[in-house]
């Protein structure tokens, strides 16, 4: 079964969850971990973030688009280009708080953005998927919403009407740039003066990279790219819990 979850609230088990944020903590951890990082360390809070500093680590986030104070990087994914240490910590007002409740939901997490959009759906093929969209504030986004019917587009199998739903929404869109740049989360990042982001966000399968939850403690989850070891979602090893 192929379904959708438009906000983070909406989390049910399934045997595999993909959670997107298009704009732009998903699309950051994919640029981070294609760039070379170890791994993402992604928070619920900013206060949990910056309890894990350390030697090694780059602190990165935002509130209301920007860096919080103190903070390393913001959650622009050419942030992450060029490696500054072995791992990120990262702390953003949806999409981390999506991918700990997501790995409270299921044994299997997965990270999409548009930018691995081929290798999530290679990856998770064959399974019972939920995606799950982060929202913006507690709501339902567009770009989220685009990028969850794209992938459903291209799996196989029964679907949901929320699944059929974001399906039709990718009809309305002849890119994903225009699909981005119509929702309020492009709004916000151009009144911030970040419109490069949505530029950034847009661009489809640019990496072959699939992040996955591989460790979680209370309000944190590890976020590892999986490799030739772990070829599809059946033959990940289970979430271990990390202090």
């Amino acid at each position: 079964m192929i379904d959708v979850a438009f906000t983070r609230a909406e989390v049910r088990p399934a045997e595999v969850v993909v959670v997107i944020d298009v704009l732009r903590a998903t699309s950051s951890v994919v640029q981070a971990l294609a760039s070379g990082y170890e791994r993402v360390l992604c928070c619920d809070s900013i206060e949990r973030a910056e309890q894990l500093r350390g030697p090694g680590r780059v602190l990165a986030g935002e509130r209301e688009c920007l860096p919080p104070p103190g903070f390393d990087l913001g959650n622009s994914p050419s942030g992450f280009v060029e490696p500054q240490g072995r791992e990120v910590v990262l702390a953003t007002t949806n999409g981390a708080p999506a991918l700990v409740a997501a790995a409270g939901a299921a044994e299997q997490v997965v990270v999409a953005a548009m930018s691995n959009l081929d290798a999530v759906v290679s990856f998770v093929r064959g399974a019972d998927v939920l995606l799950l969209c982060a929202g913006t504030d507690g709501v339902a986004s567009l770009d989220d919403a685009y990028v969850a019917g794209r992938i459903a587009l291209m799996l196989d199998g029964p679907r949901t009407d929320s699944a059929r739903i974001s399906q039709c929404l990718v009809e309305r869109y002849d890119s994903p740039a225009s699909a981005l740049s119509a929702s309020l989360a492009a709004e916000n990042l151009v009144q911030a003066g970040l419109e490069d982001d949505v530029r950034d966000c847009a661009q489809e399968s640019a990496h072959a990279v699939v992040p996955y939850v591989s460790q979680t403690s209370d309000g944190v989850v590890e976020i590892a790219a999986a490799g030739d070891q772990t070829p599809s979602f059946r033959s990940m090893q289970s979430v271990e819990h990390f202090a």
